[in-house]
């Protein structure tokens, strides 16, 4: 928002079009601004995102856990297999949010450990077959997998809400023909962000709440 001479008006137009997903090149169109502007303001709503998006406590209760991999040509791989993908760990509590990270790699010492700071001991954690997570078994965590080589849910053993998370957020970055990995985290983010909070009209408020705070703290330190 530095430096914008974007009249209030169509700020505002330009958030409702980002809230309804709508890449930059269409914004500017509609809006009636160079597509450099409103992909410049677009980023800048990205940050906003991922600066006010606070980190969620302790996860507690039913927990869906899974890795994930976006980008490159072979996507869905693990591991080696994976080329040039970014790897991405979801945890999501069921009927609650979810949390998204990237990570370096999929081990097990790096997804447990990130399994027992995010997670309150005594939860009961999904996951699927894959071997990194065998560690769960004798761990502070009630562990149930599902093996999707032979079914994808068996009564309330799956893990088809981070699942869920993964196919929407790969839909909204399938928009973008490719995403540089130094930014691919503000749009992981707003991914997350989107997520926990459905409803349009609330992830609007919120978008402009944040906006004008920063619009404000910028006339405040202005020389």
């Amino acid at each position: 928002m530095r430096k914008s001479r974007l009249s209030w008006y169509k700020q505002t137009k330009l958030l409702k079009l980002f809230v309804a997903d709508s890449t930059a090149r269409i914004a500017s169109s509609l809006v009636g601004v160079n597509k450099t502007t409103a992909s410049y303001y677009f980023h800048r709503l990205r940050l906003l995102i991922y600066e006010n998006s606070q980190e969620p406590g302790l996860l507690e209760g039913e927990i869906e856990v899974d890795e994930s991999y976006f980008g490159g040509g072979r996507e869905g791989k693990r591991g080696r297999g994976a080329g040039n993908n970014v790897p991405v760990f979801g945890l999501l509590q069921r009927n609650g949010s979810v949390y998204a990270c990237i990570i370096p790699n999929t081990r097990a010492d790096t997804l447990i450990l990130i399994i027992r700071e995010k997670v309150k001991p005594d939860s009961i954690v999904y996951t699927d077959s894959f071997r990194s997570y065998n560690g769960l078994d004798v761990s502070e965590f009630t562990h149930y997998r599902i093996n999707h080589s032979k079914e994808f849910v068996q009564d309330i053993n799956h893990i088809n809400g981070i699942e869920n998370f993964w196919s929407q957020a790969k839909r909204h970055m399938r928009k973008y023909n490719g995403i540089p990995k130094e930014h691919f985290h503000l749009f992981l983010k707003k991914c997350e962000w989107r997520f926990n909070y459905s409803d349009p009209k609330r992830l609007l408020y919120q978008l402009k709440q944040w906006v004008k705070q920063e619009l404000n703290y910028l006339s405040r330190t202005a020389p």
